[in-house]
């Protein structure tokens, strides 16, 4: 038996409309996974479901064999095995960071209150601002001491909805790096929702691609990247191009060659420079669509003809 399982989870709102289908999974203890949907999709229904505060309509969520009971079913919802965490920070504002990490301790020994606060504290790099109030923290350090905060009780599941919302990408790509360290460190076993595949990818290779409600693909980043099941999941790692007369045949980007002579023709109306290439659009002379394509020599500029060439077996045959 899983660790964390979760057996065909339905949820449905008001006039019949599905939030989630059939929902099922299953997880070690100390992994890491990140969930990506676009919004909509259901990704913040699941946490709650899984957290034990909101009531399904079918399905089971079970930690270490013993089943999560939802609002209905407990008097008081939720449980201290599983913590969510949302994008706002919910800080105490007249209290420290080590007296909002301590908050949840207040029942336990004093000691150990003080041992727990000192190792979160270290942990999340945290020491030298254990006496400052929130509002003195940047939205990163704020986001960090909520994480740690509900980590002080030692929950075995912690459940990130799109967390770093309200942080630029600059901090957010540096409190990623951080938490995954920490994340290992005490071997908690995190689930991760967002509409971000970048800050998906920073924090696990472990992917489950979510629309509508439904289970679209689940694995490994790079297996999904290359082994796309439909045009939704291909086009979150990248643009997708369209083969002329070709109605589920694609390209990306990066698969294509550019020539001077040989191939599709067409024209470059637009060449945008980005970090490691220029992103071209090119239009094609027969068919007159757009495609996108990448220019890793920066070669060609607005107006230019190019002829475009790939190899076949780097080819995406996608549904939609």
């Amino acid at each position: 038996m899983s660790f964390f399982s979760v057996r065909n989870i339905r949820k449905s709102y008001e006039q019949k409309v599905a939030a989630l289908h059939n929902f099922s999974l299953d997880l070690e203890e100390g992994s890491l996974l990140a969930i990506v949907g676009e919004s909509g999709s259901g990704k913040s229904t699941l946490l709650r479901i899984l957290a034990g505060l909101e009531k399904q309509d079918e399905g089971q969520v079970l930690l270490n064999g013993q089943e999560i009971l939802n609002p209905s079913q407990k008097l008081v919802a939720g449980y201290d095995e599983i913590k969510l965490i949302h994008q706002d920070y919910q800080l105490y504002p007249n209290t420290t960071v080590a007296e909002n990490i301590a908050r949840p301790l207040l029942l336990f020994e004093k000691n150990y209150t003080q041992k727990r606060v000192k190792t979160l504290l270290k942990q999340f790099g945290l020491e030298k601002f254990a006496d400052r109030l929130p509002r003195q923290l940047s939205g990163g350090q704020q986001q960090k001491v909520a994480i740690a905060s509900a980590l002080a009780i030692e929950p075995e599941v912690l459940l990130l909805d799109e967390p770093f919302s309200s942080l630029d990408r600059i901090q957010t790509h540096q409190l990623i790096g951080e938490l995954v360290e920490s994340f290992k460190e005490g071997k908690t076993t995190v689930i991760f929702v967002t509409h971000e595949l970048d800050d998906a990818l920073r924090l696990t290779d472990d992917l489950l691609i979510l629309q509508k409600g439904k289970i679209i693909q689940q694995g490994n980043s790079r297996v999904l990247c290359e082994n796309p099941k439909n045009q939704y999941v291909a086009r979150l790692f990248s643009p997708i191009n369209q083969i002329p007369s070709q109605e589920n045949r694609f390209i990306r980007p990066s698969d294509v060659k550019l020539r001077t002579k040989g191939g599709l023709l067409g024209h470059v109306v637009d060449s945008r420079f980005l970090v490691h290439f220029n992103s071209l659009q090119v239009r094609l002379k027969e068919s007159g669509m757009i495609w996108e394509v990448d220019d890793p020599l920066r070669k060609y500029q607005v107006g230019d003809r190019v002829y475009l060439n790939w190899n076949t077996e780097k080819e995406l045959v996608l549904s939609s």
